[in-house]
This record gives structure tokens, sequence and C-alpha cells, in this order.
């Protein structure tokens, strides 16, 4: 990253990379999406993934999903007998967790001395990828994702997750594109996402109420565009009810010199630990 662009980071919470990654690399990601699609046997309720986060479907399933690679349903994929409405691969909200640890090709573009070098740049000085999303954004049913903060997933002391959004596809405001708060990060973090045990719910934390679209910027951006953003910038996605898809990949990575929260949801065996972009 220039020093322009670390300037920005620290003072918008966020920053744009375009043609950070190359055609034959989102090609060959977007096609390892279809084939885990592809082999993928929806099993009804338990896969459907909730887009309002005080709302999310917590089971087995989902929580299963830190050390695994599984797929999730969109919330109006389903009709009231609990059939698909369409064609499986235009159901799909996305895929996670663990693609980047445990898929080859989802690791080669999980990893490497770039995405080191941008971790370094914005403060990461040794750090941890805990979970990849491939996110589908599909056309006509794509669901909103409301305002949140990603640290209230990956709580660590001091604080210190990271958002790596890569473009997949063209993304504006048609198809549901990413809104941020500039500067928003410099606000205090609203809620946590607590485990105890095989539940989680949202804890609020602090009123301070989320911006509206007025007091906030969209991120519309080419396919290969990376956005690096701070874990307490606040983001927001409209849904998407074009006839367009927006695909997305996203890794969230903390610093290992900072404590990771025992409460968070997503926690790693010794037998798969989370480890650092190089």
């Amino acid at each position: 990253m220039s020093s322009e662009l670390q300037q920005t980071f620290s003072g918008q919470g966020f920053a744009v990379l375009p043609g950070f990654r190359n055609a034959a690399q989102i090609a060959s990601i977007r096609q390892r999406a279809r084939e885990l699609v592809d082999a993928y046997e929806p099993d009804g309720e338990q896969a459907v993934f909730s887009t309002q986060e005080q709302q999310r479907r917590v089971n087995d399933y989902f929580l299963g999903s830190a050390q695994t690679i599984r797929c999730f349903l969109e919330e109006e994929a389903l009709d009231a007998n609990g059939r698909l409405r369409q064609d499986k691969a235009l159901s799909i909200n996305k895929i996670g967790h663990a693609m980047h640890d445990l898929d080859p090709v989802f690791e080669r573009f999980s990893h490497g001395s770039d995405l080191a070098a941008v971790a370094q740049d914005v403060g990461l000085l040794r750090p941890l990828v805990w979970q990849s999303m491939y996110i589908f954004k599909q056309p006509a049913i794509g669901g909103e994702v409301r305002w949140h903060q990603d640290a209230s997933f990956f709580v660590t002391t001091p604080l210190s997750v990271t958002t790596f959004w890569f473009a997949l596809e063209d993304a504006h405001q048609g198809n549901g594109c990413l809104w941020v708060q500039p500067g928003g990060h410099r606000g205090p973090l609203r809620e946590q996402f607590v485990r105890s045990g095989d539940a989680a719910a949202i804890t609020p934390l602090d009123a301070t109420p989320w911006p509206n679209l007025h007091e906030a910027q969209p991120l519309e951006v080419s396919a290969g565009t990376l956005v690096v953003f701070h874990g307490l910038l606040p983001h927001y996605s409209g849904p998407n009810r074009s006839a367009h898809s927006r695909h997305a990949y996203t890794l969230h990575a903390t610093d290992a010199r900072a404590t990771y929260a025992p409460e968070n949801w997503l926690q790693r065996s010794r037998a798969l630990p989370p480890r650092g972009f190089v």
C-alpha cells in the first residue's frame, strides 16, 4: 500500500486497492465455488443463513462450520414446504468458513506475500486468518446485511480484527454493494456475538446509533478489487433485487500479539490452528 492509502485507512477506516487479483485468479475461485455448490445436498431449514445478524440461525450446522466447509442457503431460497424455489446454484447465500485452510484453490487465493504486505501496512504484524466466506449475493433474492462491525464477531484485546474483502464481480448499488461510514471506526463497539457452549447470541454493548445512508459511502468497485477495512468500521449491504449476482470473498484476520476472546463464536482446535498469510 502507498503511504497515501495507509493514511486513508488510518483516517477513514478502509482502503480500496483496484486490480489486486487478476481475471485468472478470480476464475479459479469462482469455478471451485461452483464445484462445492454442485456437490452440496441441501438439508432444509438448518442450512438457511439469516442475513439479519440479530436473527442469525445459530445451530450445530453453523457453529460446526468453523473448522470445515459448508454451504448456507438464502432466506428466500425455500418455499413453505422447505423445497428450493429455484436452481440450487441460485439459492446459496454463502460458503464458509475454513476454505482458506482446507481447500487448495481457496488456499492459493487467500495467501501470499502481497496479502502479507497489506496486513503489515494496516498494522497486523503477526496476522492470523480465522475465517473465509464466499458470498454470492444472488440475483433477485440476495438478502440485506444490516449495519454491523466485524469486531463484534472477532473480539481481541487489544482490538485487531481486519477484513479483506475481494470483489469477484463488479459491485454497484444496483446489485447490493458495500456501504461504509467513513471514519466510523473511531466509534465504539456496539455489540458482541457471544458464544456459550452450543448457543450464541448478539449482546448489546453501546447504544450509539448505526449510521444512515446519508452518512455512508457506497463502495462501487470492479472485479479484482480488494477492500481492506478496520474491524470497528460500520458497514452494510442492501438486498440484491437485480438480475445480476454480486460475488465476493472475504477473509478476517487478527493479530497474534492480541488475545483472542474465548467467547468468540469461531474457535479452532489444536488440529487446525489459524495461520498467517505466508
